[in-house]
């Protein structure tokens, strides 16, 4: 999915915030969604990435300078009735949305217009993967059972409790809270498309998939990632949830 031209009437004639991003150097990189739909790696270029989730405090500015995005005002086709629930009133986020917690419950046409207004964009699901494969030693650590343990520990966490403000610890990159804080929007959520049936990679069931994403999934040790396939691939771009924010990259 890309901007619709709606977006860029929003946001015209408004100055970018400012934000701190991190590089990451080209990669050539194994997905759990390979680039084929059987085993191919991911080419992915070198970027720029948000060193942290946008925050609310951060998305208030955004809402004070394009007021056509603050809550109550965004049209239904952009944002479901959850966009923003929690947050007092329009210009004020409230006890439920305190300024360093991660912006939560906006939808994918929401989180690509901040991100436009810094001259950036949502990650693609490649880019995403592949900066949150890292750990503060190595740039792919999903190898080491430590790390899969610490992300996979967030997920038995009660789906009730406060959100951490951002600022967790840093990667290699120099990016933090990639994960175990929030899940995350990206670019081609609505491309990850995948077969049910791991195990049947070249038979006739392959063609009731539509899509660029339509894949079949690698990597099943690797579950916690898999989870986020699963999560995003189920939504749809004016959804909305407690637990779902963005963070925006540019090409470097």
């Amino acid at each position: 999915m890309r901007a619709v031209p709606i977006l860029a009437a929003l946001l015209a004639g408004f100055p970018a915030a400012a934000a701190e991003y991190a590089a990451l150097p080209a990669a050539v990189f194994n997905s759990v969604l390979p680039a084929d739909g059987i085993a191919a790696s991911a080419r992915i270029a070198a970027f720029a990435m948000r060193i942290e989730p946008v925050t609310n405090a951060q998305y208030l500015a955004f809402v004070q300078t394009h007021p056509a995005w603050r809550k109550g005002s965004v049209p239904a086709a952009l944002a479901d009735e959850g966009y923003l629930s929690h947050w007092a009133s329009a210009s004020a986020p409230g006890d439920q949305a305190l300024p360093e917690q991660p912006v939560t419950r906006v939808s994918w046409f929401a989180a690509q217009a901040y991100c436009e207004s810094e001259q950036a964009r949502l990650p693609t699901w490649y880019e995403w993967e592949y900066a949150a494969a890292a750990d503060a030693q190595h740039a792919d650590a999903r190898a080491d059972p430590q790390w899969r343990e610490r992300v996979l520990s967030w997920y038995g966490r009660p789906s009730g409790a406060a959100l951490a403000n951002v600022g967790g610890a840093a990667d290699v990159h120099g990016i933090r809270d990639l994960n175990g804080l929030v899940w995350e929007w990206v670019d081609d959520f609505n491309a990850l498309l995948v077969s049910a049936d791991s195990r049947d990679q070249n038979g006739a069931d392959t063609m009731k998939f539509c899509g660029a994403g339509a894949v079949t999934m690698q990597q099943k040790e690797n579950y916690a990632t898999l989870m986020r396939v699963a999560m995003l691939s189920a939504l749809k771009a004016s959804d909305t949830t407690r637990t779902l924010g963005f963070r925006c990259v540019r090409p470097l």
